[in-house]
């Protein structure tokens, strides 16, 4: 059972992340199917597409768009599955919604798609804690490496353009390489933004 187009994965876990562990107590962090804040982007790959060829391979981890496992209210206010539902505990999900797979335990880009780890705001009189389209860049991809431009140097991206995602403990902003405007070298005195929530304990 392939697909043509599409990858055929399954979440890694449940469809929505709506709990997490302070200390010993599970605190319920979000009640509603709307939110795609939390929902689940960890998938397993059951099947890769039969028409197009990409370096991910069956049974790789993957981060996959947010949209992947979400729930609807239909017309009638009931809950139902999105487009992307295909039976079971599986779904289909395009080349252009895997953003990352994990090969020898660490990330990888799918396409054009780069990660970005903000940077502390140093004005003191900004109530803003993080310097605002200025991050880290933690996960890269060919394109930007062909321009030099690889992890741990400084960029500056457009506003708008990025998505949260929650990896390894890191809450990184989710870009197109495109999205990148401007680069600044390799880590200087910036100190790196990421708030305690976005760790697992």
């Amino acid at each position: 059972m392939k697909s043509v187009y599409d990858f055929i994965v399954k979440p890694l876990g449940e469809r929505y992340s709506n709990t997490k562990k302070i200390g010993e107590v599970d605190l319920v962090v979000n009640t509603k199917v709307e939110n795609w804040k939390f929902v689940n982007r960890f998938a397993e790959v059951i099947e890769t597409p039969l028409a197009i060829a990409t370096p991910v391979k069956k049974g790789d981890i993957v981060v996959v768009h947010q949209n992947i496992f979400r729930r609807y209210y239909n017309m009638q206010g009931k809950q139902s599955n999105g487009r992307s539902y295909f039976m079971d505990d599986l779904y289909f999900a395009s080349v252009d919604q895997v953003y990352l797979y994990k090969r020898n335990k660490s990330w990888k880009s799918l396409n054009n798609r780069c990660f970005i780890l903000p940077i502390k705001n140093s004005n003191s009189l900004l109530n803003n804690k993080e310097q605002n389209n200025i991050g880290i860049l933690k996960i890269g991809n060919n394109s930007l490496e062909e321009l030099g431009i690889t992890p741990g140097h400084i960029v500056t991206f457009k506003a708008g353009s990025e998505w949260e995602f929650n990896i390894d403990d890191m809450r990184l902003y989710c870009m197109k390489s495109n999205d990148i405007l401007l680069e600044h070298g390799h880590e200087r005195n910036e100190e790196e933004y990421n708030p305690s929530w976005a760790k697992s304990s």
